[in-house]
């Protein structure tokens, strides 16, 4: 299975796994941190902060997705013998593609944009 396949796989997985994973005692979820506008997907693969002072469980949830996304990348990465930064731009440009109308996304250049 191609680099390509592998991402979307853990992209797919990635996504049930976040929506369900809350911030600790918060109720939190990406979902619904996206539909807030406080956060959105990065061309780099990882979850971005777009509010200039997010509170304590919203930090905490984007450090945990930002994680798990990193471990599930590296892991990809070894297993098709390709650089982590290849793995982690393809699955950014699968999570945008996917992202909901509205959602906070950034272009190539990091400046972020609604969907």
């Amino acid at each position: 299975m191609g680099v390509l396949a592998r991402v979307g796989g853990l992209l797919a997985l990635a996504s049930i796994a976040a929506l369900a994973l809350p911030a600790a005692g918060s109720g939190l979820t990406l979902n619904s941190v996206k539909s807030q506008g406080l956060v959105g997907e990065k061309a780099d693969g990882f979850v971005g902060i777009v509010v200039a002072e997010p509170t304590a469980p919203v930090a905490a949830l984007v450090k945990k997705i930002n994680a798990r996304r990193q471990a599930g990348y590296e892991a990809i990465a070894k297993k098709n013998a390709t650089r982590l930064d290849v793995v982690a731009t393809l699955a950014g440009e699968k999570l945008i593609e996917r992202a909901s109308s509205g959602d906070w996304v950034t272009d190539k250049d990091g400046s972020w944009r609604r969907k």
